[in-house]
C-alpha cells in the first residue's frame, strides 16, 4: 500500500532544456568511444555501418514515443517503477525497483565509472589498481555532489552536457576536415548483424531515464515529449556526425583494427597530445553519464520506499536541496561494492554490462507490453497518443525482446561474462522472496 507519512514532497525544478541535459547526459557516454570498432567489424559495409546506427536511433524513438505516452499517464517520480505497479501490480514492481537498486542502474554506474577510470588512468597513472580507484573516486564525489542537492546536480550536468556535445563536434569536425582515410583493400568478415545491434542499442541506451524525473518536471504532460523525442533526436544527429568522423579518417578496415577510435583519429592531425585530449573527452563523457544516472537512479529508489516500509528510509525526501538523500546515499555505497567486485575480474566494464543486460531488457519489454495492457484497460488517453499504434510498440516490444535473448546469449564470448550474467538473474530472483517478506511488514 502507498505511504504518505513523509509531507516533503519532489520540486518542480526541471525544465524541457534541463531535462534534455540530463538525457543527451544518460545516453551519449562511453559507448560511441568503445562500440563502433566492434559495430564495424560486424558489418560488409560502410553503407551497412551507417544504416545500423539510424536503425538504432529509430528504435529508440519508438521507445520513447511509448515512455512518453506513459509518462503522460503516470506524471510522478518513479517512471519504470510507476508504470509496471500500475501495469502488472505491487509484486512486478518491487521486483524491478529491488533490481534496479541491486543491479540495473548500480551496475551501470558501476560499468562507466571502469570507463573513466581506465582513461583517468591514461592521463595521470595511479599504478596497478589506478582504473578501480578512479573509479571509485568519480561514484563518491558526484554521489557527494548530489546530495548537496538537484539545483546543484543539474547544474553540473548542463556544463559536462555541454562540454561533451562541444568536444564530440569538435571529433567530428576533425573526421570530416581531416586527412582521408588510407587506401586498404577490403577485407573479407563474417558478418554479425545481430551483435552489431546490440552494440548500436547498447550505446543508445539511457534516454528512458528521462521518466524518472516526471514529478520534478514543470508542466509535465507537455514537456515530457520535448524531453524525451528532442534528446533522442540530438542525440542520434551526433551518433551520425561522430562516425562519419571515424569513416573519413580510419575508414571501414581502420576502424576495424582499433581499440580506441577516437584516440586513433585524434592521432594523426595532433599527435600524443591529440590522443590526450580524446582521453579527457572520454572522462568527461564517462562523469556525464555517471552523474545523470545518480540523479535518476535515485528516484526508483525513493519510490519503493514510499510504498513499502520494510525500505521506508529510503521514501525520506530531503527538504534542503529538494533530493532523496538516503536513497542517494544507499545507491552510491552498493555502486563502490560492484566497482570492489568488478576490479577482480578481467575487465569490470565487460563484466558489468554481461551483469545488467539480461535484468535491463527484461523489464524494458515488460514496460513495452504495458501500453497494450493500459490501452485495453482505459482506452485512448487524454494527452500524448503514440502515433502509428499499435506498430510502433510491436516494434519496440519485438526489440526488446531480441535484446533479451542477445544479452542471455552473452554467455557464449567468455566463461567470466556467463558468471555475472548468472549472478544478474540470481539478484533479481532474490527479489521475488523480498517481496513476500515486504507485505507481511
Amino acid at each position: 500500500m502507498e505511504r504518505d507519512a513523509n509531507p516533503v514532497t519532489p520540486k518542480k525544478l526541471l525544465s524541457a532544456p534541463d531535462g534534455i541535459f540530463l538525457v543527451v547526459g544518460m545516453v551519449i557516454g562511453a559507448g560511441i568511444f568503445k562500440a563502433p570498432s566492434i559495430v564495424a567489424s560486424s558489418v560488409q559495409g560502410a553503407l551497412e555501418f551507417m544504416l545500423l546506427w539510424v536503425a538504432g536511433g529509430v528504435v529508440s524513438l519508438c521507445g520513447a514515443l511509448v515512455y512518453t505516452e506513459l509518462s503522460g499517464r503516470f506524471p510522478e517520480t518513479g517512471g519504470e517503477y510507476r508504470f509496471l505497479s500500475r501495469g502488472y501490480g505491487p509484486g512486478t514492481a518491487f521486483v524491478f525497483a529491488w533490481s534496479r537498486m541491486t543491479v540495473i542502474q548500480t551496475g551501470a554506474i558501476a560499468a562507466v565509472a571502469f570507463v573513466f577510470g581506465d582513461y583517468a588512468q591514461q592521463i595521470l597513472p595511479l599504478g596497478a589498481a589506478g582504473g578501480a580507484i578512479y573509479a571509485a573516486l568519480g561514484v563518491a564525489a558526484l554521489t557527494a555532489l548530489n546530495l548537496a542537492g538537484t539545483p546543484q546536480g543539474k547544474t553540473l550536468q548542463k556544463v559536462m552536457s555541454a562540454l561533451l556535445m562541444a568536444s564530440l563536434a569538435a571529433i567530428a569536425l576533425v573526421g570530416l576536415l581531416g586527412p582521408a582515410a588510407p587506401a586498404a583493400a577490403p577485407q573479407a568478415v563474417p558478418g554479425d548483424l545481430g551483435l552489431a545491434m546490440i552494440f548500436v542499442l547498447l550505446t543508445y541506451g539511457g534516454w528512458n531515464e528521462a521518466a524518472y524525473i516526471a514529478g520534478e518536471v514543470k508542466e509535465p504532460r507537455r514537456n515530457m515529449i520535448r524531453i524525451l523525442v528532442g534528446g533522442i533526436l540530438a542525440i542520434s544527429a551526433i551518433y551520425l556526425l561522430v562516425n562519419l568522423g571515424y569513416l573519413a579518417v580510419l575508414g571501414l578496415e581502420g576502424m576495424r583494427q582499433s581499440k580506441a577510435v577516437a584516440a586513433d583519429l585524434m592521432r594523426p592531425v595532433a599527435g600524443g597530445e591529440g590522443a590526450a585530449v580524446a582521453a579527457l573527452v572520454v572522462c568527461i563523457s564517462a562523469l556525464t553519464t555517471i552523474n545523470a544516472a545518480i540523479i535518476t537512479g535515485a528516484r526508483a529508489s525513493y519510490a519503493l520506499g514510499r510504498d513499502f516500509a520494510i525500505f521506508s528510509r529510503l521514501g525520506a525526501w530531503r527538504e534542503t536541496g529538494s533530493t532523496p538523500a538516503n536513497a542517494l546515499l544507499l545507491q552510491g555505497a552498493l555502486s563502490l561494492l560492484l566497482v570492489l567486485a568488478g576490479s577482480f575480474t578481467p575487465d569490470g566494464f565487460s563484466s558489468m554490462v554481461a551483469y545488467t543486460a539480461p535484468v535491463f531488457w527484461t523489464f524494458f519489454l515488460l514496460c513495452g507490453v504495458a501500453l497494450f495492457v493500459f490501452r485495453v484497460r482505459q482506452g485512448r488517453p487524454e494527452g500524448f497518443r503514440v502515433p502509428l499504434y499499435p506498430l510502433v510498440p510491436i516494434v519496440f516490444c519485438a526489440t526488446c525482446a531480441y535484446m533479451l535473448y542477445s544479452s542471455v546469449n552473452y554467455v557464449r564470448f567468455a566463461v567470466s561474462f556467463g558468471n555475472a550474467v548468472l549472478a544478474g538473474i540470481a539478484v533479481m530472483a532474490l527479489g521475488v522472496p523480498l517481496y513476500f517478506l515486504a507485505r507481511r511488514k
